[in-house]
């Protein structure tokens, strides 16, 4: 097999140039010595020789020039087979066109067509011979190692082919492909690489049943996300393990990898039916093009993706600031890595020491703050209210001042969907630090401004993990009540509001994302099972476990007396301000401040106090 994929490489090809110099001199001979009778043979080659040297000279040329020696013929396409007809047509037409000259419309003009004919068909049936042995030494070699799995593929489009195209030629991949699925009609039991389609998503089920398949894959690249999370939920109800084959730029064929590098799991991002957010990229450049910028929590989940996202529009300075020194590193040496000619300055602070902060604003000067810093765990804040109240409220108020006395031109404080009519510490911690930003937005040039949204996919303690996690293990998988939902979005999407918030702020927003609908929990734990190739509650449990403290059975995004107010961003809104006065605050932080080392309850009770919507469950 290793001399067959070789072929054309190197001294190979020389190989190739000899045979296709000698083929055609042997068949414009054979073609002669048919069609002229013996003792008129010699006669006849003496008067056409020059001829056929002409004929039999312009193959070579035309093979390079055409650079026919370059392509590989195990691989080769539809354009590469022109290359070589345009190189039969050029050496059929040389000798055509010399016998005219010579002797004009006689029998030696039909020889010389009836030659170039047969030249063709010898030259295209030696390439086409080269890529039958290799499929079948290929073919064999697979049987050997191991039985491929029965697949069937969803899109019958350019992903696909090229799935397609590297089960036959690749021997990392072994799938035995029983059909494709397209919604065109024209497609139908249309042929793509030995591959039938045969049928639209209405079909998926019945397919799988009947052709017995054992896996699905998902290849189609240019889909929006509505259909494509309906297409996954089909899949899922078939029973099959579905996995998604990643985009060209991943391609069998170009990575060369293990099946595993090019296929991936169905994550929710995929069955939300929400399309990306798209940003105007022109506001958010004309923000931090060439300024400094400053990112407390700069080594979390959503902190880190700021940094990301915020390098790409060529800061000045980008100034990382985190307490925790592991993940932080993570990120700096990732940053450095990607951005080696960007400025990036990593520290490690806590946000409650406003000394820290001081120095930190004093030395670098940042023009903006994304303020993402803060205890985010819901149940974790229960136990401990007052670490809540000391990282995410005063940590706040004292990065928010610090940002005002040292000339900040704006700042972006990272809120949640749990600060709306709160249950649980966290939320209310949240709330309280919307209070502050729009506080302080009253008593201060810099301009405040907080974005809220959602559950983060992909975020430290997300559901989804933990979800793989526990079916990897056999189960069960435990969701805390039947009827639970939550709105979802990813990293990527939260730091992208997040800067175009930056962008439209005036200062004293608070910007909200239309998420669209929220998500089942339970709906999505069944989804995850079926998607791995498992059937939920029979070959994975799926348990409740009960809320846990401080959690509610669904989240908002708007409290009910804040109205919605539209920006230049079809998704983004901005919800309307509840009056509080700087005095007020005070009082407030003045309350909570009292309470930092007392117990559990007292903690919780003065936090009802300071924060009116906040509706303690008095169950945990």
């Amino acid at each position: 097999m290793n001399i067959i994929a070789q072929l054309g490489k190197g001294r190979k090809r020389w190989i190739f140039a000899a045979l296709d110099a000698i083929v055609p001199l042997l068949i414009i001979l054979v073609v002669d010595l048919i069609a002229i009778p013996i003792s008129e043979f010699g006669a006849f080659i003496a008067a056409r020789w020059y001829i056929t040297l002409i004929q039999i000279a312009v193959y070579p040329i035309l093979f390079f020039i055409f650079r026919i020696y370059q392509i590989s013929w195990v691989y080769c396409n539809a354009w590469e087979c022109v290359r070589l007809i345009a190189v039969c047509g050029g050496g059929t037409v040389a000798g055509i066109c010399a016998s005219f000259i010579r002797f004009g419309w006689d029998s030696r003009f039909k020889l010389s067509l009836a030659s170039g004919f047969i030249i063709f068909g010898a030259l295209i049936g030696s390439r086409l011979l080269l890529t039958v042995l290799f499929r079948i030494m290929q073919e064999r070699q697979k049987e050997q190692t191991r039985r491929p799995k029965r697949a069937l593929v969803i899109g019958a489009g350019e992903l696909a082919v090229i799935l397609l195209r590297d089960n036959s030629y690749n021997n990392r991949v072994n799938f035995d492909i029983v059909g494709l699925i397209d919604d065109d009609p024209a497609k139908l039991r249309q042929k793509v690489h030995g591959a039938t389609v045969l049928g639209g998503r209405d079909d998926i089920e019945r397919i799988v049943k009947e052709k017995n398949v054992e896996l699905i894959i998902f290849a189609i690249s240019t889909i929006d996300q509505k259909s494509k999370s309906e297409l996954l939920s089909i899949c899922s109800k078939t029973g099959r393990r579905v996995m998604i084959l990643k985009g060209v730029e991943d391609s069998i064929v170009k990575k060369g990898n293990e099946p595993e590098k090019y296929l991936r799991n169905v994550e929710i991002e995929d069955l939300l039916e929400r399309e990306p957010i798209r940003l105007n990229n022109t506001l958010i450049e004309e923000e931090l093009k060439g300024k400094v910028v400053l990112v407390t929590g700069g080594g979390g989940s959503i902190g880190s993706e700021l940094c990301r996202q915020i390098l790409r529009f060529e800061p000045a300075h980008l100034v990382i600031l985190d307490i925790y020194e592991n993940t932080t590193y993570e990120v700096q040496n990732e940053l450095e890595e990607k951005y080696p000619d960007q400025k990036i300055t990593v520290l490690i602070g806590s946000v409650r020491d406003k000394a820290r902060l001081d120095e930190i604003m004093e030395q670098y000067k940042p023009w903006i703050v994304f303020h993402a810093a803060a205890h985010k765990h819901v149940p974790l804040m229960e136990y401990s209210p007052a670490e809540a109240i000391k990282n995410n409220v005063f940590g706040t108020y004292n990065t928010a001042r610090s940002a005002a006395e040292h000339g900040v031109r704006r700042f972006v404080m990272i809120s949640t969907d749990k600060a709306v009519n709160p249950t649980n510490v966290m939320g209310a911690s949240k709330r309280m630090c919307e209070m502050v930003v729009q506080t302080m937005e009253k008593c201060s040039d810099t301009e405040f401004v907080a974005v809220r949204f959602g559950n983060v996919l992909g975020s430290h303690g997300s559901v989804i993990p933990r979800f793989r996690k526990q079916i990897e293990q056999g189960g069960p998988v435990t969701v805390t009540h039947p009827d639970i939902t939550r709105f979802f979005m990813t990293i990527p999407e939260a730091a992208q509001l997040v800067l175009q918030a930056a962008s439209y702020a005036k200062g004293g927003e608070i910007f909200v994302l239309n998420m669209g609908k929220p998500v089942r929990i339970y709906d999505l734990a069944k989804k995850i099972i079926s998607l791995s190739g498992f059937r939920p509650d029979v070959d994975v449990k799926i348990v409740f476990t009960g809320l846990r403290p401080g959690e509610k059975l669904y989240e908002e995004l708007l409290m009910n007396e804040e109205g919605l107010t539209k920006t230049a961003h079809s998704k983004i809104f901005i919800g309307k301000q509840i009056d509080i006065t700087e005095d007020e605050l005070k009082d407030k932080l003045a309350k909570l401040e009292s309470v930092l080392h007392a117990d559990v309850e007292t903690v919780k009770d003065m936090m009802e106090q300071v924060v009116p919507t906040y509706k303690r469950n008095r169950q945990d």
